[in-house]
């Protein structure tokens, strides 16, 4: 059974008390509310781009496939995205770009599909 759709108001709620946080202007919320944020921005943008051609990892709270194209399904995705916490959730508040993020070594993306600078932000949520 397919899960159910994130609407925008629960992941904009879910980003919420974590913005401070993202923007320096506050302590590290704690581990549960950066999972949960985590957790619903990644689903949402799964949601959104559909798919099984990238795996998008941010450890230890989430993974997730997204994106069309060919479908991988033993051993390590040829397409694979990993972050931290932190930067992903920059990413998905336009706090961060892509470009910078990649070139900083905040992300590792592998693969000729594992470009997400297309897709983020996530609209609900950008400044």
């Amino acid at each position: 059974m397919p899960a159910q759709p994130i609407p925008a108001e629960e992941l904009r709620a879910a980003v919420e008390p974590v913005r401070a946080w993202l923007d320096g202007a506050a302590e590290d919320p704690g581990r549960k509310v950066v999972g949960v944020a985590v957790k619903t921005t990644a689903r949402w943008l799964a949601q959104r781009v559909p798919g099984r051609s990238v795996e998008l990892r941010i450890p230890p709270h989430v993974a997730v496939q997204c994106v069309e194209g060919p479908r991988h399904t033993r051993g390590t995705p040829p397409n694979v995205v990993e972050t931290d916490a932190a930067t992903w959730l920059r990413l998905a508040t336009g706090r961060l770009r892509w470009d910078d993020a990649v070139a900083a070594g905040h992300v590792t993306a592998s693969g000729n599909r594992a470009d997400l600078s297309a897709v983020l932000p996530l609209r609900p949520l950008s400044r």
